[in-house]
């Protein structure tokens, strides 16, 4: 389990899904502080850890990368952690457009080719 703290190299995020699930990441953002924890069984985990470090819940959003995938099938939004129907999110799927694209820049920014 790590919270980056630098960008890694795409090949460095091939290097980590072998270790747990083979050909993807889970992910936790917090959209907030503007950072990710990621390689974790249970996106859960990563919740906790970014709990521990300061994050507030409401901002800590899971989804999972895929490195050998590029576009849309690159980042999917699913994760236990998303159902939040007080905050309008009553699925595993982040449904709100505004909380994609924060998780999309932040991918950008940590994840380069």
């Amino acid at each position: 389990m790590t919270i980056l703290q630098e960008p890694i190299s795409r090949n460095e995020l091939k290097t980590i899904s072998k270790a747990i699930f083979g050909d993807m990441v889970k992910c936790v953002a917090d959209i907030e502080l503007g950072i990710i924890a990621l390689n974790a069984e249970l996106h859960a985990d990563l919740e906790k850890a970014l709990l521990d470090s300061g994050s507030n819940g409401e901002n800590l959003w899971g989804f999972n990368l895929y490195p050998d995938e590029s576009g849309d099938d690159f980042i999917e939004f699913d994760s236990l952690i998303n159902i939040r129907s007080w905050q309008g999110n009553p699925t595993r799927d982040i449904c709100d457009p505004e909380v994609r694209e924060a998780i999309k820049a932040l991918v950008e920014r940590y994840f380069f080719d």
